[in-house]
């Protein structure tokens, strides 16, 4: 459920016209529906009831430090995977100890910065970077928590790129060397193991894999216990899919349900990392037709924004819903829907069936909320869009448009 809806033919963002939105700032142009967000935290962190958890929006999905607060004013902790993400939920007022670190390639520099914050835990990827942790602790003085990352060999039936629980993803530790993983943590002096993570991919569509890697993890907790070593924190990650389509992903409340009837009475604090679920259909990209073109075999709608502004179609194929802004009813014609990006990838959608617009008309591009502007570019010299944020009736820019200027700022 989202707060983009059509009143007496126009879109808005809850009580705002995109219309407006689009004059006063521009296009391409990302809306978010703060109400949306507020919503879909709610409705993920409710599905958990009194249970002890925590729930760590997943800050690559949308990182925008005005979107960070709003959520941590709600009691949300962040899932960072980078120190600019650090630096970002710090100013964002998120304390350390609502913060969880994964990702596999952390630098010295960014776990110190991390033990500095004193967040929660580091979400271990291998070996080598737990004697990292260690060494960087010591130099401190100070210990660091941490939670290794379990690949359970689970596939999560998503797109080969947003995959990770797999044995040929780069992430996580493959169970048996887990093992002598955590009999190093337990020995190591600046190194308090209190977690067990598994994070299998992204988007999401049926519990089943979900289930399957959570099986496989509290039965390796149990073998851990057996050791004598008492894992307190799971870890579950991210990766509920939300309807871009026809997709029909689980409710957020019955993944909940599933995951407490299987930990009940394990004396466990989850913690969990939704990023998508939370913020894709909470954002929109607004954009202006510049050109319609036809050739022999297509037609073309040419628009301001392209995959520099949002990669996702051409990164993974993916499907946006793209909707006009103000409809017309004209008849409807099958469309690439392409940006003014010099690549022949440049599209935001392909053989699309829309109704004819003219230039000058405004397009939506829906659930662009999550992997949207978090991944946009300067590609082609093009400055990244505006970013708007509406609570009821007023909206407020949380980041300006980028000028031609900002695109030469660090090369003098």
């Amino acid at each position: 459920m989202h707060l983009f809806q059509y009143r007496e033919g126009s879109l808005f963002a809850e009580d705002v016209s995109i219309i407006d939105l689009a004059s006063t700032y521009g296009t391409p142009l990302y809306v978010y529906s703060a109400g949306t967000l507020e919503r879909h935290y709610r409705a993920f962190d409710s599905a958990f009831g009194k249970a002890a958890h925590l729930t760590c929006f997943s800050v690559k999905a949308c990182s925008n430090i005005h979107i960070l607060k709003l959520l941590g004013s709600l009691g949300a902790g962040v899932d960072i995977v980078s120190g600019g993400e650090l630096h970002r939920a710090l100013l964002a007022g998120i304390p350390g100890r609502r913060i969880v670190y994964s990702g596999v390639g952390k630098r010295p520099d960014e776990i110190r910065s991390a033990l500095e914050a004193d967040i929660l835990m580091f979400n271990v990827e291998s070996l080598q970077e737990l004697r990292t942790i260690e060494e960087v602790a010591a130099s401190m003085g100070t210990t660091a928590r941490v939670s290794l990352r379990i690949n359970p060999d689970v596939d999560p039936h998503t797109h080969p790129y947003i995959s990770t629980g797999l044995q040929k993803n780069k992430f996580g530790i493959e169970m048996t060397q887990a093992l002598e993983g955590y009999m190093l943590a337990r020995d190591l002096p600046h190194i308090d193991p209190i977690g067990i993570d598994c994070h299998i991919g992204s988007q999401l569509t049926s519990l089943s894999p979900f289930l399957e890697a959570l099986d496989k993890v509290l039965e390796f907790r149990e073998h851990l216990s057996i050791l004598g070593l008492d894992i307190s924190y799971l870890d579950l990650g991210g990766g509920l899919g939300i309807t871009y389509g026809e997709e029909t992903p689980p409710h957020p409340r019955d993944f909940g349900r599933a995951v407490l009837e299987r930990t009940k009475g394990l004396n466990l604090t989850l913690v969990l990392e939704p990023g998508r679920v939370i913020a894709g259909n909470a954002g929109i990209l607004v954009t202006e037709v510049l050109y319609t073109k036809t050739t022999p075999s297509k037609q073309f709608v040419i628009v301001d924004a392209a995959m520099n502004d949002l990669v996702r179609p051409s990164l993974y194929a993916s499907y946006h819903r793209i909707a006009e802004v103000l409809p017309h009813g004209r008849t409807e014609q099958t469309v690439d829907v392409v940006g003014p990006i010099c690549e022949s990838g440049d599209f935001l959608a392909r053989d699309r069936v829309l109704p004819a617009v003219e230039q000058g008309e405004l397009l939506a591009v829906f659930s662009a909320g999550a992997y949207g502007f978090s991944m946009s570019s300067q590609y082609n010299s093009r400055p990244r869009a505006a970013e708007v944020l509406v609570r009821g009736d007023t909206a407020k820019s949380i980041r300006r448009r980028e000028t031609y200027d900002d695109l030469t700022a660090l090369e003098g």
